[in-house]
């Protein structure tokens, strides 16, 4: 049994790249040895609404549910109710450097050399080493935007292993299969967003079904009338990819399907796909949601059996550099 961990923030709304690119990827793999955890600490990095936060850890924990976690099977809990996190994260913080938080590829970016930024904006991956490696992960599923965070995990598990006896498992990043990308349907050249820079190129999970159609149908395209993909074709790339995500057929089969099709009505196929694949989730997430207090119960749960190897790890650390039980 592999052990995995996969978090995700709850900040903003989640979308179909979330679905198609991670959501639906762990319902399908999810075991016993799996956590899932919506990381509610690293949200507070930046700026942000208290009574908005509680309700977006809400909400992700039941969109979770809804797409197909079990909790009977696998682990799912939020991150601030396991409070060895914190702990862990300051006992860590004492291991990692300066420097190599400071070559952080996303801090640089987020951070824009500003002195005015948190100090949590500059930590983060500290505590995502701490999610981690309480667990002794062996396999942390993520973009390739957060390889860095992994490896850096990894190197601070090595140098506390090394000063003070092996502790921590050696965590390994691994990537979702191709095709479980999908772009903003207005901006196909960069990734679907969860903040509101492109809400009429995001179809977020709440969407209706009008608003979804809507937006797909409103979709960039490309000059010419082919419906294939390549470089030259970004939008049609992008809703070959949204209606692969959704049927399960591969590109090359729905671009011999489609060959003389007009975008109209390719668009209608993409939007009706979407729609039918979508519509158990969205109707799962409304029972969910009329019924709060079995996803706070579920979570309660969750974090409870998350807390026994949480706290298992940090009595061992504790021992391990000094601090007196």
């Amino acid at each position: 049994m592999t052990k995995v961990f996969s978090g995700v923030k709850p900040t903003g709304r989640p979308h179909i790249g979330n679905y198609f690119g991670a959501f639906t990827r762990w319902a399908s793999e999810q075991d016993t040895g799996h956590l899932y955890c919506v990381v509610d600490l690293h949200a507070m990095t930046v700026p942000y609404d208290p009574e908005e936060l509680r309700t977006r850890t809400h909400e992700l924990a039941a969109w979770l549910l809804a797409t197909g976690i079990d909790p009977d099977r696998a682990t799912l809990f939020v991150q601030s109710h396991v409070r060895e996190h914190a702990e862990a994260t300051w006992i860590l913080d004492c291991v990692a450097t300066m420097g190599e938080l400071g070559r952080m590829t996303q801090f640089k970016d987020k951070g824009g050399g500003r002195d005015s930024v948190s100090v949590g904006l500059f930590n983060y991956p500290v505590l995502m080493a701490a999610d981690i490696l309480l667990y002794h992960a062996e396999e942390v599923p993520v973009g390739a935007d957060q390889r860095q965070h992994v490896e850096l995990s990894r190197d601070i598990a090595q140098r506390f292993n090394h000063r003070f006896g092996e502790t921590f498992t050696l965590p390994k990043a691994t990537f979702p299969p191709a095709g479980a990308r999908i772009m903003d349907l207005q901006h196909p050249d960069r990734k679907m967003s969860k903040s509101d820079e492109s809400p009429q190129g995001t179809i977020d999970l709440a969407d209706d079904a009008d608003v979804t159609r809507k937006k797909i149908m409103r979709a960039v395209t490309d000059s010419g009338t082919e419906v294939r993909s390549g470089e030259d074709k970004p939008g049609v790339t992008n809703l070959l990819e949204l209606l692969s995500a959704a049927t399960g057929r591969t590109v090359a089969e729905l671009e011999a399907e489609l060959a003389g099709a007009r975008y109209g009505d390719f668009k209608k196929q993409v939007a009706e796909a979407v729609i039918e694949r979508l519509r158990p989730v969205r109707e799962r997430y409304a029972e969910l949601a009329a019924d709060p207090h079995a996803v706070a119960d579920t979570l309660a749960k969750g974090a409870e059996r998350a807390r026994q190897t949480a706290a298992a790890t940090m009595a061992d650390v504790r021992a391990r550099v000094g601090i007196s039980a």
